[in-house]
């Protein structure tokens, strides 16, 4: 799997750089980006599609990041009570099993409705 794993990424990255490559002219473009609200109004100077790429890129993987750490601690927390539950479970289990025996005699259950024996 971690072989499969490895010629995908390539193959994408490949697919990648051939998009790259063909439309170099298209991402070369220049964007202007303008902000009109009420408090705030601004232009940004003039720059490529490139950095819009990019900047979308990194915004992804850092949102991404932030994900994967929340779970890793989510996932951290459920193993610590995991853990503390089984602990609980496994002194319980100790505790039953060094029971004293004792010498009082248990009556059997009646065998096909008749009491006693014979």
């Amino acid at each position: 799997m971690k072989h499969v794993k490895f010629i995908l990424s390539i193959l994408i990255m490949l697919l990648v750089v051939i998009l790259v490559v063909e439309n170099h002219q298209a991402f070369s473009t220049g964007l202007t980006f303008r902000v009109n609200l009420l408090w705030l109004q601004g232009e940004m100077p003039n720059f490529s599609v490139y950095y819009v790429v990019i900047i979308a890129f990194l915004f992804g993987i850092l949102i991404a990041g932030l994900y994967g750490i929340v779970e890793r601690f989510r996932l951290k927390k459920e193993i610590r009570v995991l853990r503390k539950s089984s602990r609980e479970k496994d002194a319980e289990l100790s505790s039953l099993r060094n029971l004293p025996i004792t010498s009082d005699e248990v009556p059997s259950p009646p065998v096909n409705g008749t009491e006693g024996g014979a």
